[in-house]
C-alpha cells in the first residue's frame, strides 16, 4: 500500500494512501511515520492531516515495514550483507519515560500546541514541574495555525513564570518556535506574537529553550501534548491547575 507526504502538526509526515493518493482512513485514524527508515508507526487524525501540493505517490517499500528498523537500501537486505545490530525502537507514550522528577533548584517546563486543520480549532498544553508537585495549563485559542499555538504555549509558560530566579528549561518540539525565538529564523508570519512571546522571554532571564522529539515517549511532552488536544476538543480552557505531590 503506497505512501503520500502530509503535514501534521507543522511537520512533513508519511501517510498511508490509495494509489490515487486519496488517505486510507481507518476507525477514522491514518497510519503515518515520521521517517522512512523508522519502522515505528502512528496514527492520526484525518482532520489533522494537510494537503501538501503536487506531493508524489510512493511506492510502500518506501518505508520499512512496521516493528523493523532500516528501510530502502538497507544493508541487511543484500545478499550475503550481515544483519546489523538492530537499534532501540523509540519509546512511546504507552511505554514512556517517567514524568521528570524537579530537585527544587531548578524546573523544567514541557509547551505543546495542536490545531485541528491548520489553520483550525487550535489549543495549548503547558506543564510545569517543581520538586512539590506540577501546574498545567490547558487553553483553547480558536481559529488559529499550530505555530500560534506553539509560540502561545511558551508565552504562557514565560508569563507565569516571570518572577522565577531558579533556572528553568522549557521543552518544546516546535522547531520553528526554536527558529524565530532563538536562532534569528526571518518570519513571514505572526510577528506582533513573537516579539510578544520574546519580551515575555526576556523577564525570565534564567530560561532556557531547547527541542525535544515530538511522540517519542517524553511523559512531559505527551502530556503537553494532551492538554493541548484536550483544549481543541473541549473548546475549553482550564486555567492554570497544580497538582501537589501526595505525602508519602
Amino acid at each position: 500500500m503506497p505512501w503520500i507526504v502530509r503535514t501534521l502538526r507543522g511537520q512533513k509526515v508519511l501517510a498511508r494512501c490509495e494509489d490515487d493518493g486519496t488517505l486510507r482512513v481507518e476507525d477514522g485514524r491514518v497510519e503515518v511515520r515520521y521517517k522512512p527508515s523508522d519502522g515505528k508507526a502512528y496514527r492520526a487524525g484525518l482532520a489533522n492531516l494537510i494537503l501538501v501540493r503536487d506531493a508524489e505517490v510512493l511506492p510502500d517499500d518506501h518505508c520499512a515495514p512496521a516493528g523493523e528498523p532500516g528501510g530502502k537500501g538497507d544493508a541487511s537486505k543484500a545478499e550475503g550483507a550481515s544483519a546489523p545490530k538492530k537499534k532501540a525502537a523509540k519509546k512511546t507514550a504507552s511505554a514512556a519515560e517517567p514524568e521528570p522528577v524537579a530537585d527544587g533548584a531548578s524546573l523544567t517546563v514541557y509547551a505543546d500546541g495542536a490545531c485541528s486543520g491548520n489553520p483550525g480549532p487550535a489549543g495549548l498544553g503547558v506543564v510545569v514541574y517543581d520538586h512539590d508537585g506540577k501546574r498545567e495549563l490547558s487553553e483553547y485559542l480558536g481559529h488559529a495555525t499550530n505555530n500560534i499555538a506553539e509560540l502561545t504555549a511558551i508565552q504562557r509558560a514565560a508569563e507565569l513564570l516571570a518572577d522565577e530566579r531558579r533556572p528553568i528549561v522549557l521543552k518544546t518540539d516546535s522547531q520553528y518556535s526554536i527558529g524565530v525565538l532563538t536562532k534569528g529564523w526571518k518570519a513571514k508570519a505572526n510577528p506582533d506574537l513573537i516579539a510578544n512571546v520574546k519580551a515575555a522571554l526576556a523577564k525570565v532571564p534564567h530560561l532556557k529553550i531547547k527541542y525535544v522529539e515530538g511522540h517519542a515517549g517524553h511523559a512531559g511532552n505527551e502530556r503537553a501534548d494532551e492538554l493541548a488536544r484536550v483544549a481543541v476538543s473541549s473548546r475549553k480552557s482550564s486555567g492554570w491547575i497544580t497538582h501537589k505531590k501526595l505525602a508519602m
